[in-house]
């Protein structure tokens, strides 16, 4: 994936969204061949040369000017987020080496705040690889910790995919989110493999991926809908490590005393395999097959107790390798978001 194509694509589409009348241009005589903005008034719009700019949609003007980006963004009406993707994909070096998204590791210190957190948690990396969450979520999120890469759990995943009141909206978020991480690395054949992974097997996937959205998780309060306890209404954090800007922390809280409180407190005290995966069964009209291999039963862990850290596969682009993850992953949750939709929405 070309940080050519990518620019070019993008500036593309935003064009065809900017009527000539939102930019301010009188309708000439005649039928127009596109839907939006041609590039010669784009050009006219920003002041510089027709020849130019095109040269700049194709990707071959790499000092592009911090002027012409801000033209630009102001003239397709850029949101800031996308804005911020627009600087990274105009401005990206064609030399730059690509960081592998296979070798992330969460610190000793995160590692330790996500033990010691009692609702759920996770640290996403590079391509929404799952490097780590607690127990609560690993309750909470059922097969995230098996498939290792949130997207990939999300498109593929039957049961992560059926529960969701609106998984459209999840799914754009998350796509875009993609997006963004692409514009950071995109000379990473990671980048490429999961992209064509998904395309072939998804044509959710490919419509998604073709509008060209890009979007950042925000905070908010999400509800969910879980076979074992109900709705569950959390106020999710998202929240960038420092020094890892390729790694973010999700966390999820609720009012204590409320319903959502005794709610996710139940939820914690069924992750016994046995009882979790009976309960599932039993509560969901259909038996679903999941990634994951049932290991022994372990004792029930008491509300009170420090939730256990389970560890996230090596990447999901490796996840043959992966070690299966205990059946108590099987414990899921069904979503709705109010807000906003995001990683485990």
């Amino acid at each position: 994936m070309s940080r050519n194509t990518m620019l070019r694509d993008f500036l593309r589409s935003r064009r065809a969204q900017v009527t000539p009348e939102e930019a301010g241009l009188p309708l000439g005589p005649g039928a127009r061949r596109v839907p939006g903005l041609r590039r010669e008034e784009v050009a006219d719009l920003a002041g510089i040369s027709v020849d130019y700019y095109v040269r700049f949609e194709q990707g071959r003007c790499p000092n592009v000017s911090d002027a012409l980006l801000d033209s630009v963004t102001r003239i397709l009406r850029l949101t800031p987020v996308e804005r911020i993707y627009l600087y990274e994909i105009a401005r990206t070096s064609a030399t730059h080496a690509p960081r592998c998204a296979d070798d992330q590791q969460i610190s000793a210190g995160l590692r330790l705040l996500l033990e010691n957190l009692s609702t759920p948690a996770f640290v996403l990396g590079r391509l929404l690889n799952l490097l780590a969450m607690n127990e609560p979520a690993h309750a909470l999120f059922r097969g995230l910790g098996a498939r290792g890469n949130y997207l990939r759990w999300l498109i593929l995943d039957a049961p992560g995919k059926a529960p969701y009141a609106d998984w459209n909206v999840a799914a754009h978020e998350a796509i875009a989110m993609l997006r963004f991480d692409a514009a950071r690395h995109p000379h990473d054949p990671a980048v490429a493999a999961l992209v064509d992974e998904l395309t072939a097997v998804s044509s959710e996937f490919r419509r998604i991926w073709a509008t060209h959205e890009v979007e950042l998780c925000r905070n908010g309060r999400r509800r969910y809908r879980h076979p074992l306890v109900g709705e569950i209404v959390l106020h999710s954090e998202r929240l960038h490590i420092p020094n890892e800007p390729d790694q973010t922390l999700f966390t999820y809280s609720v009012v204590p005393g409320s319903p959502s409180d005794a709610g996710l407190r139940r939820l914690t005290r069924t992750t016994d395999p046995a009882i979790a995966t009976s309960a599932i069964r039993t509560a969901t009209s259909a038996s679903r097959k999941t990634d994951s291999v049932a290991s022994p039963p372990s004792s029930t862990r008491s509300a009170s107790a420090a939730p256990r850290l389970v560890p996230a596969p090596p990447s999901a682009s490796r996840e043959a390798r992966a070690v299966p993850l205990p059946a108590s992953s099987a414990a899921a949750t069904d979503t709705t978001d109010l807000d906003l939709p995001c990683p485990g929405r």
